[in-house]
């Protein structure tokens, strides 16, 4: 029996290309694309490659091409039955039980799915076509929305008096054009009626592109017609599986790293009109975990912007408390937050693309910054309102489902209490000076840590811990021996004090001849001085950080010289320097 389409394409929503062959084909990115040695023949020089974008494999040694239910089958020997099994298992999803129902399901979907297709197809083209359409037209343009974005969401208009069922009726039963939520039963005149009519409709397309809902919106002011309305929920439509635009903004995941969440299909479509087309929303109800955890397949900054007003801000508190469950180590939520009385359509149209980009960088703040200073706002300085503040925050804390995001989320919302009520730590021996950083400085800080590499941060830490654990390093100085350094000044200061400490040892690091300037830098720019603070004293805490330092500068140095030799292999092919980077490889792999 035939596995439904949308379990199938569910497990191709939650399962990158990349993600599932990286399990086999050691890749490496390559713009779009990512490259490796093919699964299907030996070979010296990579010519596999894969594409997320569009959802396939090919291999140019052997002609092998496919999607991951393919890639599984091919390189496991499973049958396709097998293949959605381990694929299922992986995407974190239940294994298929079939039933009774499942074939009828499949035909349903097939007429569903027509339905669809016809109904969108008929209303969009009318908007284009039907002179008698201009009222429509010209509201558009004054929503600065041309015919380019008309096309590419397929918006359409459903008329005050459509016609258009009584085509349908020629083709399908009543009831299967009921179960579409497309129309309704008024029971009082005894007839069908098309529930969208009087409004433009934008497609709410599933993960493959096909049209399975529809969201409306008038174009009239009315007292007692709602601004938007969306279609029911319905065998093959769930709100809180979908969000509109994600078939489209899915695809741009390996050029972008976040994604815009906005309120309303306008919002999607004036982004994309001005230029950022990684946008989605969700469909009039409060996000859901389903929701977060699709998008966190695709990118690693979900950025919540929702509207600038009351309803937009209590919008966003409710997406916050739900979403931070799926926090996760690689992943980040932010929020972003409009001028009042602001939607992402208006303040693009006004602003521009570049403007909202430098805006978003500026003004976007951390989920738990946000929670934290929605709380903080809310309280008192007493301690009933104080405890309420405090249990609140650990509540929300232990929602989260990553047991390593969740202990620094609650570290971060504790510190934050004690800087608010110093008087009552123990641990606390300086009187307390609340340290308040300007708006400038702050941009300062972030502007200059942004010129910094990843390879100069993580030197950077290591000089900050032996710098502040200088008799740690002297006891245990074979720790430190064969760590290497990349950039000239870091390596500089690390073997000053190397050498010092082997020929006596140091009490202070102001016995070294180094600027205070540099050290000053080390101390503010190092990433560990958060991880290792009040823990000065662990040797334990300080021998994992060291290993998980030392570790990933060794992961530098091995990226560098494979680069080195792939670099050197396109030229020379020579059989030496491919086993070299072979081994090479593998000890990445280790690493």
């Amino acid at each position: 029996m035939k596995y439904p389409k949308d379990y199938l394409d569910e497990i191709k929503t939650r399962l990158k290309v990349s993600s599932v062959v990286s399990k086999v084909v050691s890749l490496k990115k390559r713009g779009k694309e990512f490259i490796g040695l093919s699964p299907f023949k030996n070979e010296k020089t990579p010519s596999f490659t894969v594409n997320d974008e569009k959802e396939f494999y090919h291999c140019f040694a052997t002609a092998e091409h496919g999607n991951i239910f393919d890639f599984v089958m091919k390189t496991q020997n499973l049958r396709f039955g097998e293949a959605v099994k381990y694929l299922a298992n992986i995407a974190g999803m239940q294994p298929y039980i079939f039933s009774k129902q499942d074939e009828e399901k499949e035909e349903k979907w097939k007429i569903y799915s027509s339905i669809y297709t016809k109904y969108v197809d008929f209303y969009h083209d009318d908007l284009l076509k039907n002179e008698l359409h201009s009222t429509v037209r010209d509201y558009l343009k004054q929503r600065s929305l041309n015919k380019e974005q008309v096309k590419k969401f397929k918006i359409g208009y459903v008329n005050k008096n459509p016609d258009f069922l009584k085509e349908l009726n020629n083709d399908f039963e009543t009831n299967d054009l009921l179960e579409t939520g497309l129309f309704y039963l008024d029971e009082k005149k005894n007839i069908i009626v098309e529930r969208f009519r009087g409004r433009l409709i934008f497609p709410i397309n599933n993960i493959s592109g096909q049209p399975i809902a529809l969201g409306g919106r008038i174009i009239e002011k009315s007292d007692f017609l709602a601004k938007y309305i969306n279609s029911p929920e319905t065998l093959f439509f769930k709100k809180g599986s979908n969000l509109y635009n994600l078939d489209s903004a899915r695809k741009l995941s390996n050029k972008l790293n976040n994604i815009y969440l906005v309120e309303g299909y306008m919002d999607v479509v004036g982004l994309s009109k001005n230029g950022i087309e990684n946008a989605v929303a969700n469909l009039g109800t409060s996000l859901t975990d389903k929701q977060i955890f699709t998008l966190n397949q695709f990118f690693e900054d979900i950025i919540i912007c929702f509207d600038g007003d009351e309803s937009g801000y209590k919008a966003a508190l409710r997406a916050a408390e739900n979403s931070i469950k799926e926090l996760k180590p690689d992943k980040q939520i932010s929020f972003l937050f409009l001028p009042d009385n602001e939607d992402p359509d208006s303040f693009i149209n006004k602003n521009g693309k570049n403007y909202f980009i430098d805006f978003t960088t500026q003004n976007k703040v951390s989920i738990h910054e946000f929670i934290f200073s929605h709380y903080k706002k809310k309280t008192s300085n007493n301690p009933s309102s104080m405890a309420i503040f405090d249990k609140k925050l650990r509540e929300i804390a232990n929602t989260i489902k990553d047991t390593f995001i969740k202990k620094y989320v609650l570290e971060f919302f504790l510190e934050k209490i004690s800087e608010l009520t110093p008087h009552t730590s123990q641990f606390k021996k300086k009187p307390y000076n609340k340290k308040v950083k300007s708006l400038e400085m702050t941009k300062k800080f972030f502007n200059e840590s942004q010129s910094l590499s990843g390879v100069e941060l993580k030197e950077f830490s290591l000089l900050y811990l032996i710098m502040n654990n200088l008799k740690f390093a002297q006891e245990h100085l074979h720790l430190f021996e064969n760590i290497k350094l990349f950039t000239d000044l870091n390596k500089l200061i690390f073997e000053k004090i190397i050498s010092k400490i082997r020929t006596g040892g140091i009490a202070s690091i102001n016995e070294l001849d180094i600027d205070d300037q540099i050290i000053g830098r080390i101390n503010k720019f190092a990433p560990i001085k958060h991880i290792l603070k009040n823990k000065l004293e662990n040797s334990e805490i300080i021998i994992e950080l060291l290993d998980d330092i030392s570790r990933d500068l060794n992961n530098y140095d091995l990226e560098f010289r494979i680069q080195e030799l792939e670099s050197k292999f396109s030229k020379d092919l020579s059989e030496a320097t491919f086993n070299e980077l072979k081994e090479l490889k593998k000890k990445q792999n280790i690493n």
